[in-house]
């Protein structure tokens, strides 16, 4: 099982703190914008006396109210197509384990969300990763590139959209030309849609209205950052497939069910008014443009500009960006700061990619966006691996 490139460099932000040292976390999607009040004071109203099992496909009240949901969003599904998982790594795992044996391949575009790597290690899946690059901004690879990477074993092709590291956001074209390749070779298409919610260069064109492709598609959800709700575990895997949906519900039921209080909390925050996301966007939209703004200012730093979600990759003028990043936590600091930031390599697939790249979580206020970016430019002018 593979370390994760967001969490493995804690021990290091932990002893930082110790000796008093403050450390600007834009390394993990946690965003700092409040929950909404009416998931709190749902559950604090719900009067339980008993918390009990719910259905192992998840309460119907909230999956009704769930399909109302995707319906405002343009996607037509029904609560008997819908599961709630433990959060959307679980929808992630259902679908690698319902549609996947072990020893087949799925393909994902890198970089990728680096728990894919993760669930598909859990469930003896090879991931065939095929390249995107920073020059583009991360923009979906050609199709001759799937072709190559498609053998006899291929299974699936997972896409985040809007992209967690990237914050690429696909557009309907390039989710045309996706639909062609998985009809041409009879594959799944896994979307995760975490971030549909925040898009600033496009409109959101979700994998589900593609037409003539329903026993394809596969849609992972959450609520984990669309009502910044992390910790309320709850999640959804929606497929219009019956088969994978029936297969899915075996692995549902074997965990009994989804979490009480989370669903009650998840439920209440869908009659939040579609005006509910205008603020969390509008303040997502000026801390990109801030921290993509710094960064590129700074002398050898390149850093495209994300369609969408709350991520940035910056190609710095470093070594290795694992030994940058703890370097950073370890060795160095500013006016008693320093900044935490996620290797790229993590987010590669293919060795030795990503060495010079780094995932910045834009999940911080603009003030201290920009004392993190101070930092980073005090750094990059003292790192001994600093390349030119």
């Amino acid at each position: 099982m593979p370390a994760s490139p967001i969490r493995k460099l804690v021990p290091f932000a932990e002893a930082a703190k110790k000796k008093g040292t403050r450390v600007y976390h834009l390394n993990i999607g946690q965003p700092d914008i409040e929950t909404p009040s009416i998931m709190f004071d749902a559950v604090k109203n719900s009067h339980v006396r008993v918390l009990e099992y719910s259905h192992s496909a998840g309460n119907e009240s909230y999956r009704r109210k769930l399909a109302d949901y995707y319906a405002k969003v343009g996607v037509k599904v029904n609560h008997n197509q819908i599961i709630v998982t433990t959060g959307g790594s679980e929808a992630i795992q259902f679908g690698f384990l319902s549609c996947l044996d072990a020893g087949d391949e799925v393909i994902i575009p890198e970089p990728f969300y680096a728990n894919y790597n993760g669930f598909a290690v859990a469930a003896g899946v090879t991931v065939k990763p095929i390249t995107s690059s920073i020059e583009t901004g991360f923009a979906l690879p050609p199709m001759e590139a799937f072709e190559k990477a498609i053998t006899p074993r291929t299974r699936a092709i997972v896409i985040c959209n809007p992209n967690n590291p990237t914050g690429y956001l696909y557009s309907r074209d390039e989710m045309e030309i996706l639909k062609s390749i998985i009809l041409k070779h009879n594959l799944f298409l896994f979307s995760d849609e975490a971030y549909r919610e925040f898009c600033y260069t496009g409109t959101h064109f979700s994998a589900m209205q593609l037409e003539g492709v329903d026993d394809h598609i596969v849609l992972m959800d959450t609520v984990s950052k669309r009502y910044s709700a992390c910790g309320a575990r709850i999640g959804a895997f929606v497929t219009r497939n019956q088969q994978v949906h029936d297969t899915a519900m075996k692995f549902a039921q074997a965990r009994l069910s989804p979490p009480g209080f989370g669903q009650i909390a998840s439920e209440a925050a869908i009659d939040l008014p579609a005006s509910y996301f205008d603020e969390p966007k509008a303040e997502y939209l000026k801390r990109r443009d801030t921290l993509v703004s710094r960064l590129n200012s700074m002398k050898d730093v390149f850093c495209p500009n994300p369609g969408g979600a709350f991520y940035a990759m910056a190609r710095l003028p470093i070594d290795d960006a694992d030994k940058f990043c703890q370097w950073l936590l370890e060795s160095f600091s500013y006016k008693n700061q320093t900044v935490m930031l996620a290797p790229a390599t993590g987010f590669y697939g293919t060795p030795g990619l990503g060495k010079n790249e780094v995932r910045l979580a834009y999940v911080l206020n603009t003030t201290d966006i920009n004392a993190a970016m101070d930092c980073l430019e005090q750094a990059l002018q003292q790192y001994p691996g600093r390349t030119n």
